[in-house]
């Protein structure tokens, strides 16, 4: 019983992601973050790391972080999700 609920987690955490991809592409913003990356002459791991290291530094300054800055963080944390699914 255990394990058939493992299953289904596993093909639901599978799931999500396609959602995810088939919604960047329906509203068309499949490289906005990459081309965010180019701008900043950083590769996108790169910029997703010092994105991510920037959202810490916002919170623990006690500020609350604006919406696109929340927006910005995260494209940062799916690209890193993304990138960690390329090296399976």
């Amino acid at each position: 019983m255990v394990k058939e609920k493992c299953k289904e987690c596993k093909a639901k955490s599978k799931d999500w992601i396609q959602k995810v991809e088939k919604g960047i592409e329906k509203r068309g913003t499949e490289d906005s973050f990459s081309n965010k990356a180019k701008k900043a002459k950083m590769t996108t791991a790169a910029y997703a790391t010092k994105v991510l290291a920037d959202y810490k530094k916002i919170k623990a300054s006690g500020k609350k972080p604006t919406k696109p800055q929340m927006k910005l963080m995260r494209q940062a944390n799916l690209a890193k999700t993304f990138s960690k699914m390329d090296k399976k």
